[in-house]
């Protein structure tokens, strides 16, 4: 016996196995059961059952233990097939325990027929009051989809316990009956962390967050369960602010997450494209070695891509020891997003090489990567090769994507003809890229029928009709313009207000269109009216049909100007160091003039500008864009230098550190023109001073600490210096004490 307890090796149990053979123990039923056990316990399934099959004269304990392992392996066929086989066994006792085990398996095998002559087995050998065989009895009925009966086997009972409720409660939430789950709930007795966690799991699993929330705050105790489901719930409903806030929360309660939350707060740094908050979770998962499997790694994968960080991105998923095809796929999509094309192609190519099967997201990848470089024979290759090869059938978003390939390479007939022959009904994707192919090469015609099916199929998206728009003022059909604005307000349709946000110390900034309500809005459009006059000076010329409301030239320009991601810019050009990149996330598609406008930034002022728009990733550098959209922005774009080194020494109000935020806090400052728009319990408000909270992960304690950083001093910035004028330290330095006095004086009369 100390040999089979203390073995821990599968060649343990061979040599056990190869003894008991030699010692004729083979008999003993007490041994046999042990050794059996042991077996299972090490999930060798057919190794056990080999053994099983040897047993002269098997035991109900014998019996039990085959007929629970294959239960526990999720194969209830086999579990029913033995207890069968048990009863008609000779000398083998039929107990509550066996029967109670049969039950379980008829449910989770949807065998109704079997499951109700077990019932009438229950009934037969006198077990309906036995606890075990009444709990598995509901959790039957539930499954096999008779939750009437359910209901009325827990209503015969005298005193159910709180293991049949949870059963019952689980099987509604299982199945989608949230509000009859709820009703069960209230009705409940009693209450433990699994009835609390089972109900907040439910209203996050049908998408109910608000309900999940409300349960989640009434929870007299919560666990690591509880907020695991909690923060899932915000990262899968796109609120992933509060998915972070909560994720804060939880440490200040002192549970340890384990990988499964950090998926989650993966998740939603990447939605919010919160680089540094991602890296410090990153450093929280080393610090506290948490172990980073294929899933979590595939989460921090997918975190640096979508945060604009491809190369960390790269560099993560090559560390990563074993990949799955979801690892694959999203390397292959992220470097696709960046218009790494050709390296999008090299990795799927690597990834068959492996023996890697493909799945239809790392075909997406693969197409969108074509799409980007412009290899139309390769994608064609690899579209058939879905069904021909690897038995795929393509789904629309490959159509999709195959469509935009031959649009973009202005093979305009064959997209059409390809929307053609779809074994569905393509979408309002499908023709919005075939319309965005159209007003590339002017193909008047071919666009009118894409417009007739766009608005056919999708009416009340405001895009479409800014696509019109564009598209007619391009050709200079101003009727056509006047037509559409005219649609637009015949139909209601309001055009969804642009927001853009960017991470500066941790803090995710947000700004929509003429937005002037962040703390450093001054000092923000004093950098808009320089970037503007250093845009004019470099020839740039603003695209009047990016403006689709009826103005004169001048106001179309004036709202131009202050577009969000232009905001969003001049605020990263204040609040990042000189030369870093800045990242920025775009909550529609970057219109036009905005396109062309970062691109000439980018050179001017010598920045590496990463873009997340609705559709892919714009890396600008030195005036041209990784999507070649519009390729040499600046043929030679001009020299304008800027001092390489800043003034010496921090910000004077750099060490400002007020105090740690309240539980209430949230690392996300949102800045919204609409007052109703924002949290008014997310901001963290004073009467003399706003501010801005910063949440960082104590390295030494592992709690994350939330530092509010004074802004009521404005940012300053160095002027930038002329072409022709060297660089004077002394006469810079005097140009900044000479900028302070002038700050000092606005904030103690902000109307001056």
């Amino acid at each position: 016996m100390y040999l089979i307890t203390h073995s821990t090796q599968p060649t343990h149990l061979t040599q056990i196995h190869s003894l008991l053979l030699k010692t004729s123990l083979l008999s003993n039923n007490f041994i046999l059961a042990n050794f059996l056990r042991r077996i299972i316990s090490n999930t060798n399934l057919l190794y056990a059952r080999s053994v099983f099959d040897q047993i002269s004269n098997p035991d109900a304990f014998i019996w039990n233990s085959m007929i629970r392992a294959y239960l526990a392996a999720q194969i209830p066929q086999q579990s029913i097939a033995l207890f069968d086989q048990m009863r008609r066994e000779e000398g083998v006792l039929i107990d509550s325990f066996n029967v109670s085990l049969v039950v379980q398996a008829c449910g989770r095998a949807g065998d109704v027929e079997y499951g109700l002559r077990v019932h009438t087995h229950v009934f037969k050998r006198g077990f309906c009051s036995d606890l075990f065989v009444q709990t598995a009895l509901i959790e039957m009925y539930a499954k096999l989809g008779f939750v009437g009966v359910a209901e009325r086997v827990l209503g015969e009972i005298e005193e159910p316990d709180l293991v049949m409720y949870n059963v019952l409660l689980g099987e509604h939430v299982r199945v989608g009956e949230v509000a009859l789950a709820r009703r069960l709930f209230d009705e409940m007795p009693e209450r433990d962390l699994v009835s609390w966690n089972t109900m907040v799991h439910g209203f996050v699993r049908c998408g109910d967050v608000g309900g999940a929330r409300e349960v989640f705050d009434e929870m007299p105790e919560r666990d690591l369960v509880g907020w695991s489901s909690m923060i899932a719930g915000y990262a899968k409903s796109a609120r992933p602010s509060e998915a972070v806030k909560l994720f804060y929360e939880m440490q200040l309660d002192h549970v340890r997450p384990d990988g499964v939350v950090m998926v989650s707060v993966l998740s939603a740094c990447g939605e919010m494209g919160a680089l540094g908050m991602g890296r410090m979770v990153h450093e929280y998962i080393a610090r506290n070695r948490i172990e980073v499997d294929v899933k979590l790694g595939t989460s921090l994968v997918d975190m640096y891509a979508k945060c604009g960080d491809i190369e960390n991105s790269l560099t993560v998923f090559e560390n990563m020891v074993v990949k799955d095809v979801y690892a694959w796929s999203t390397m292959i999509v992220g470097l696709a997003n960046h218009g790494k094309g050709e390296l999008a192609l090299d990795y799927f190519a690597k990834m068959i090489s492996l023996g890697v099967e493909p799945d239809d997201v790392a075909f997406i990848g693969a197409l969108s990567a074509c799409t980007h470089v412009g290899f139309v024979e390769r994608g064609r290759t690899l579209f058939s090769s879905m069904n021909d090869v690897y038995r795929i059938e393509p789904k629309i978003e490959h159509y999709g994507c195959m469509i935009d390939l031959l649009g973009r390479t202005g093979q305009l007939e064959e997209a059409r003809e390809l929307i053609k022959n779809m074994p569905f009904a393509p979408d309002a994707a499908v023709w919005r890229a075939l319309l965005s192919a159209c007003k590339r090469y002017k193909n008047a015609k071919l666009a009118e029928d894409a417009t007739v099916k766009l608005l056919e199929l999708d009416p009340h998206s405001d895009e479409n009709y800014v696509l019109l728009s564009n598209m007619y003022s391009q050709t200079k059909k101003w009727s056509e313009v006047a037509n559409i604005r005219r649609l637009m307000r015949a139909r209601d349709i309001q055009k969804i207000p642009g927001s853009s946000s960017i991470e500066a110390d941790n803090v995710v900034h947000e700004f929509i269109a003429g937005d002037k309500s962040h703390p450093k809005s001054n000092d923000i459009y004093d950098m808009l009216e320089e970037m503007n006059d250093r845009l004019y000076a470099a020839g740039y010329e603003p695209v009047m049909s990016s403006v689709l409301q009826e103005m004169d030239d001048q106001t179309k320009q004036n709202a131009l100007v202050t577009h969000s991601e232009k905001i969003a810019i001049a605020f990263g050009l204040l609040s990042t160091p000189s030369g870093s990149p800045i990242r920025i996330v775009k909550n529609l598609r970057v219109c036009e003039d905005c396109h062309l406008a970062i691109g000439i930034i980018s050179s001017i002022y010598h920045r590496k500008i990463i873009v997340r728009d609705r559709n892919r990733f714009h890396h600008f550098v030195d005036g041209s864009c990784s999507c070649q959209e519009t390729p040499g922005l600046l043929a030679k774009p001009p020299i304008i230098p800027i001092p390489s080194k800043s003034v010496a020494g921090p910000l004077p109000w750099s060490n400002g550190l007020l105090g740690v935020l309240p539980r209430t806090a949230n690392s996300i400052h949102h800045s919204k023109q609409d007052a109703n728009s924002s949290d008014s319990d997310d901001e963290i408000k004073s009467a003399n001073t706003k501010s801005t909270s910063l949440l960082l992960l104590d390295h030494q304690t592992s709690i994350p600490t939330a530092i509010v950083k004074a802004s009521n001093k404005r940012n300053c910035k160095v002027r930038p210096l002329s072409q022709e004028e060297p660089f004077d330290q002394e006469k810079e330095l005097c140009h900044f004490n000479e900028k302070q006095r002038h700050i000092a004086q606005r904030s103690k009369n902000p109307e001056a």
